[in-house]
């Protein structure tokens, strides 16, 4: 190899280097859950045929197809694949409650956020949507390779300092898809207001409940100190079995009012834990948005 050759071999070498982590692990899963997904179409205003649909009260005379409709006694609707990009803002929770990895456990909540985000958001970058990441840098949507490392970027630059994270505001952008990853362990009135804003705001919306198998399990048995990862909570009990069940009582009421809420106004909900498949969580988040987006 000459030297010319080399140097090129080197500097490859240290950008590749360079690179997050966290955005070479969403780019595998993105390319295991790539090759079993086929190309996604839906109904809008382009100018590719899809298909043709029985008519329905509210429809417009003016999109009937007669040719079509003359070869029987129904009247049809001829579809055309939408062809305009859509925006997917994802918020990704940067607490330091997301920082939390039980005994056993592979990865942070954190870590398992920020790989199905940016694996995520790779899909739909591939299929032409764009992407940003609310409250960064990120925030303008774009796509792209350039737009995947910025987000991934800008996930690395997350300094968390709130024990538990705090949704951002709807910016004054069109309202499209937003896919929230937390484990939304904080109060209510930080959460459900925060949410009911977005859903006013317009646009299709996901919850993604990502939980440390410890905090459903809750294996925790004598003289416990329970202390928030930010040190705001100190709890200390000598038998902290007999707290378990109140506790799961707990969970399961935050869970079931954020599924509850999420199918109030039209979104959707999914609760996830760390030591379950990735790539199963990526294939319904996926599934979910293309049908929407």
């Amino acid at each position: 190899m000459n030297q010319s050759g080399q140097y090129l071999r080197e500097q490859a070498q240290a950008l590749a280097g360079a690179l997050p982590p966290v955005l070479a692990h969403a780019e595998r899963l993105a390319a295991t859950v790539a090759m079993g997904v086929h190309g996604r179409k839906r109904a809008g205003m382009g100018e590719s045929f899809w298909q043709y649909r029985h008519a329905m009260p509210g429809d417009s005379a003016g999109n009937i197809d007669w040719r079509r409709s003359a070869q029987g006694d129904a009247l049809f609707i001829r579809e055309r694949e939408w062809e305009a990009a859509q925006t997917v803002a994802f918020w990704c929770d940067g607490s330091k409650s997301m920082d939390y990895q039980g005994k056993g456990a592979s990865q942070t909540k954190s870590d398992r956020a920020q790989v199905l985000t940016l694996a995520l958001a790779s899909l739909l970058s591939r299929a032409g949507e764009r992407i940003s990441l609310l409250e960064t840098v990120a925030e303008k949507p774009g796509l792209g390779e350039t737009k995947l490392h910025q987000m991934a970027a800008a996930l690395g630059d997350v300094n968390a300092s709130a024990d538990y994270g705090t949704l951002p505001k709807p910016n004054a952008r069109p309202a499209g898809h937003r896919v929230f990853m937390s484990d939304f362990m904080g109060p209510e009135d930080a959460i459900f207001p925060a949410l009911s804003a977005h859903a006013d705001a317009g646009g299709e919306g996901c919850l993604v409940h990502i939980l440390d198998p410890s905090e459903e399990s809750f294996p925790f048995d004598g003289r416990i100190i329970f202390e928030s990862m930010g040190g705001v909570v100190n709890f200390e009990t000598l038998r902290a079995k007999a707290l378990r069940e109140a506790y799961r009582e707990k969970l399961e009421a935050r869970a079931e009012k954020l599924q509850t809420w999420a199918r109030r106004v039209g979104w959707h909900y999914l609760r996830h834990r760390t030591d379950k498949s990735a790539q199963s969580a990526l294939l319904w988040l996926y599934g979910i948005i293309g049908s929407q987006t």
